[in-house]
């Protein structure tokens, strides 16, 4: 068997419509190239809650509730190319959006 390369994207948001258009912008583009995908595969999302006093000093048990969503999904990219590469690299992509990509190698 031969040594392929594949590209896993993880792309993380907290905002879930800024994550969708990202991710239908990177498997177009991706497809486009010739690349085969696998995805998107939408992850646990991550939630944080931080509890924090409404008073500083006086009123001990009014309080304030707040949370963070962080959604996250991962794409697989096989039979990559240098078109593929060149053409994710240069993608504008919108703010708020934090993007991992690792290149792994398949035998």
């Amino acid at each position: 068997m031969a040594n392929s390369q594949k590209i896993r994207i993880k792309i993380k948001s907290f905002d879930h419509k800024v994550i969708d258009e990202t991710t239908k912008l990177i498997i177009e583009t991706a497809e486009r190239t010739g690349a085969i995908v696998a995805g998107p595969i939408p992850l646990p999302t991550k939630t944080e809650k931080f509890t924090v006093n409404k008073s500083t000093f006086v009123h001990k048990t009014s309080r304030e509730q707040f949370e963070i969503r962080t959604h996250s999904r991962l794409i697989d990219i096989t039979e990559v190319g240098p078109k593929t590469i060149e053409s994710l690299s240069n993608l504008g992509l919108p703010a708020g959006v934090e993007i991992e990509i690792k290149m792994l190698q398949e035998s």
